[in-house]
């Protein structure tokens, strides 16, 4: 196997570990990255809690969510959201589908999803609501079972980092998988927050300029910076998969403590 594409199995592997640990995913969510060498297709696993994803689990699909060997095993049912947003997004790397309980509320009445906590700012300025019911009716099961059904929510999520999904979950959409796993991580953390200010009255939301220097941060944020590499060794090692971690250096520089 080409080392990249090892390294990104690798890499898929810890995020599928750390969003099962994290209590992100549960048994029917799933975490999928854009094939490294082909951007045509992605990585997802076969239909497996994601807890327990190794790297001979992951498979490669098109982008209309057909295996692209001769793999036989049941693939997810809604792997459609992956290869829909991906094929909506070239600048997106990384997809999440989770049913993170926490996030549900705001997907079900009018109440926005708003950034509260300065982790959440990840989330963006808008978080959209996507209701399967508008364009296929009151009689899916909520699922998003074909290619039109995932079209018409990355159409929905738009160039928006995250989208809900009423009475069912999110899709998260980022440029690195590192990214991605931290968005969904904190998308919860932040909703929780958000519900218990509003039961003690009035909240302040970040403010737009606020959000944007969190995005403006130079390299403090990015995939490769010692900052978030902490974050991801740190919820790697406790997810039991630290074995899984490429080796990582940095100078003096890099390492100085920033926050």
């Amino acid at each position: 196997m080409n080392t990249e594409l090892q390294t990104a199995v690798r890499q898929l592997v810890i995020a599928n570990r750390i969003l099962a640990n994290e209590d992100v995913i549960d048994a029917y969510g799933h975490v999928s990255i854009r094939h490294p060498l082909n951007p045509e297709r992605y990585l997802l696993s076969w239909s497996r809690s994601p807890e327990f994803v190794g790297p001979e689990d992951i498979v490669e699909f098109t982008l209309d969510g057909k295996p692209a060997g001769d793999d036989g095993r049941p693939p997810y049912r809604e792997r459609f959201i992956h290869g829909a947003i991906y094929e909506a997004r070239p600048d997106v790397l990384a997809v999440v589908h989770a049913h993170a309980e926490d996030t549900l509320p705001f997907g079900i009445t009018d109440v926005p999803l708003r950034p509260v906590i300065h982790s959440g700012s990840f989330i963006g300025t808008r978080v959209p609501v996507w209701d399967i019911a508008d364009k296929f009716g009151a009689e899916t099961n909520l699922l998003v079972s074909n290619m039109a059904q995932g079209r018409d929510l990355a159409a929905s999520l738009g160039t928006h980092n995250v989208a809900l999904m009423r009475g069912h979950g999110f899709a998260a959409a980022a440029r690195s998988l590192i990214d991605v796993v931290r968005t969904a991580v904190y998308l919860p953390r932040n909703a929780r927050v958000q519900m218990a200010a509003m039961r003690m009255g009035e909240v302040k939301y970040l403010a737009p300029g606020e959000i944007a220097a969190r995005a403006a941060s130079g390299g403090y944020y990015n995939a490769d910076s010692p900052e978030t590499w902490r974050a991801w060794e740190y919820w790697a090692r406790r997810a039991g998969c630290g074995d899984l971690l490429p080796q990582r250096t940095f100078s003096a520089k890099d390492v100085a403590d920033k926050g």
